[in-house]
C-alpha cells in the first residue's frame, strides 16, 4: 500500500466532505419548491463569495494569478467546473423530486468507477482483500441497479460526472482552495446572468419566496464550498481508490434520509444490498487497519 493511504488529515478530510453530502437531502428538502436551475445558480455565485472572502482574509488571493497565465490549467478547470455544475443540477432534481434513493444509487455506483479509474488510469495497486471488497461492492451495485427495474439514468449521470470531476482534480496540478475558488469563478458569469434574468420575468425565488428560502439559497453556497474543499484535499492526498471507499459514506447517509425521513420505497430486496455494501466496507477498513498497524510497527523498529 502506498504511504498515502495513512495520511489521517487526508482520511478526516475525506470523510467530512461525504458526510456532509450524505446529510445534504435534508437541507434541500425544503428547498423543493425552487427549481433546480435557480438552486444551481445560487450554488454557484455564493459559493464563490465565500471562497474568495475565506482566500481574501487569509492573503491569498495572490495565489490565483498563477492558474490564469496557464491555458492548459484553466482549460482543465473550466472542464471540472462543468461537471461539477452538471452533477450539482442532476442531485438537485432527484433529491426535491422524491429520488433521494435513486441519488444514493448513483454514489454507490460513483465510488466503484473512481477504483477502475485509479487502477487504469492511475496504475494504483489494489491487494487480494481490498479487490474482495471491491467485487462485493459491485456486486452490490449491480444488484440494486437489477431491483430497480428501470433504467437508472440519474444514477448513472451522477456516477459518471462525480467520477471523472475527481479525477481531473486529483490530475490538475492546483491546490483545493485556489482550484475550487477558480471553479466557481468561472461559472460566475453564466449562474449570475440566469439569475438576473429570472429576477427580471419575477420568477426569481431569491427575496420572493419567504425569509427561510432566501437564508437557505444564501447558505447553499457555505454547504456547497466546504465539502468540495474537502473532497479536492482529500483527493490529492490520498490513492483514488481509498477515495472510493470513504465516498459511502455519503449514499448510505442519503439511503437513511430518504428510507427514514421522506419515507421513500425501500423493500427487502434494497435491504440486501445495503448489507453487502456495508460488509465490503467492513472488510477495506479492517485491511486498512491491518496496514496502519503493520506500517507503524515498521517505523517503530
Amino acid at each position: 500500500m502506498s504511504d498515502k493511504r495513512l495520511d489521517g488529515r487526508g482520511l478526516a478530510a475525506g470523510a467530512v466532505a461525504f458526510t456532509i453530502w450524505g446529510l445534504f437531502p435534508i437541507y434541500l428538502f425544503p428547498l423543493r419548491t425552487v427549481p433546480a436551475v435557480q438552486v444551481i445558480a445560487h450554488r454557484i455565485v455564493w459559493s464563490c463569495l465565500f471562497v474568495f472572502g475565506w482566500m481574501l482574509l487569509r492573503g491569498e488571493l495572490g495565489r490565483l494569478s498563477s492558474i490564469f497565465v496557464r491555458p492548459a490549467l484553466l482549460g482543465g478547470l473550466m472542464a471540472s467546473a462543468l461537471l461539477i455544475s452538471g452533477n450539482w443540477l442532476v442531485y438537485v432534481w432527484g433529491v426535491t423530486h422524491g429520488h433521494v434513493v435513486d441519488t444514493s444509487l448513483g454514489y454507490y455506483i460513483n465510488p466503484l468507477l473512481n477504483v477502475v479509474l485509479g487502477v487504469l488510469v492511475l496504475h494504483e495497486r489494489l491487494n487480494r482483500w481490498q479487490w474482495l471488497a471491491v467485487s462485493l461492492a459491485g456486486l452490490a451495485v449491480l444488484y440494486l441497479t437489477v431491483q430497480a427495474g428501470h433504467p437508472p439514468w440519474i444514477a448513472c449521470t451522477l456516477a459518471l460526472s462525480f467520477s471523472l470531476y475527481g479525477l481531473l482534480r486529483k490530475m490538475i496540478s492546483v491546490e483545493a482552495l485556489p482550484g475550487l475558488a477558480t471553479e466557481t469563478l468561472l461559472l460566475l458569469p453564466l449562474a449570475l446572468s440566469f439569475l438576473l434574468w429570472c429576477a427580471a420575468q419575477r420568477s426569481g425565488a431569491f427575496g420572493t419566496a419567504g425569509g427561510a428560502i432566501t437564508a437557505l439559497l444564501i447558505g447553499s453556497g457555505l454547504v456547497t464550498a466546504v465539502p468540495l474543499f474537502l473532497f479536492a484535499f482529500a483527493a490529492r492526498r490520498l490513492p483514488y481508490s481509498t477515495i472510493g471507499v470513504l465516498q459511502y459514506i455519503g449514499p448510505s447517509l442519503q439511503l437513511l434520509v430518504g428510507v427514514l425521513l421522506f419515507h421513500e420505497n425501500f423493500g427487502a430486496t434494497r435491504a440486501v444490498g445495503f448489507v453487502l455494501i456495508w460488509l465490503a466496507l467492513a472488510i477495506y477498513a479492517l485491511d486498512g487497519l491491518r496496514a496502519s498497524r503493520a506500517a507503524a510497527a515498521a517505523a517503530a523498529a
